[in-house]
């Protein structure tokens, strides 16, 4: 089985994401195409870096991570394909693929420079088609690496915020807000003494580890939500 992954700001009403599976299955039909999503804000690096990030792992060896979330497409920015022991990882060098790779053993990285692995003419704003989905659907036919172009030696990274302790207090930073609402800070997990959580401007409010912990009455107009840890 060859499982390819999407990860794009391309949305769902557009032709957008359908094209690139076109692409792929005519390259190898036989791939597996999971949509990861599509719904990352328009040029939302950061975010796109976390979706991929929180899913990819969820994925059998020798999955093809495609991530495109790509506001320098049709600039010098590289086209990249990261190799790990576990996966590949396809998109931009613009850091969109960094906290996905942080967690993983990089064992090599190529610029996609030859053009007989793109789809012809190459769009100036559409990579998303004609080179990150040909390239991923031919890495699921084992091509050589060093077919793909020129060896890198390092990739563009995005920070991680690390959370800190400032006077008894540990500090994070919400990395991520998924559509139910909920806030996603970069602590994994909270002190075992945590108690309260405060967000600057805003009253404090309770620390709990799952929703239904919560009295159904804390959420009337009048209350102050609790906070629930949710692991990145």
């Amino acid at each position: 089985m060859s499982i390819i992954t999407l990860t794009t700001d391309f949305g769902t009403r557009d032709w957008f994401v359908g094209s690139m599976k076109g692409v792929i299955l005519g390259i190898n039909p036989q791939a597996v195409v999971v949509d990861i999503t599509h719904e990352i804000p328009a040029g939302d690096i950061r975010a796109g870096a976390f979706a991929l990030m929180a899913s990819c792992r969820c994925f059998p060896r020798n999955t093809v991570h495609v991530a495109v979330v790509d506001p320098g497409v049709g600039s010098n920015r590289a086209a990249i394909v990261v190799r790990t022991p576990e996966y590949y990882f396809v998109g931009p060098d613009n850091g969109v693929l960094s906290w996905a790779l942080a967690k993983e053993k990089v064992l090599e990285i190529w610029r996609v420079e030859n053009e007989a692995y793109m789809r012809q003419p190459v769009s100036s704003t559409f990579h998303g088609r004609d080179i990150f989905a040909p390239v991923a659907a031919r890495l699921t036919h084992r091509v050589l690496m060093d077919s793909l172009g020129s060896q890198l030696k390092d990739y563009a990274r995005l920070n991680w915020p690390q959370p800190q302790v400032v006077g008894g207090v540990l500090r994070g930073e919400i990395v991520y807000i998924d559509h139910f609402g909920n806030a996603v800070s970069n602590i994994e997990s909270p002190a075992k003494s945590a108690r309260k959580v405060r967000v600057p401007g805003k009253v404090e409010c309770d620390s709990k580890s799952f929703y239904q912990e919560v009295a159904t009455a804390s959420h009337s107009a009048s209350s102050v939500p609790p906070a629930i840890w949710r692991s990145p």
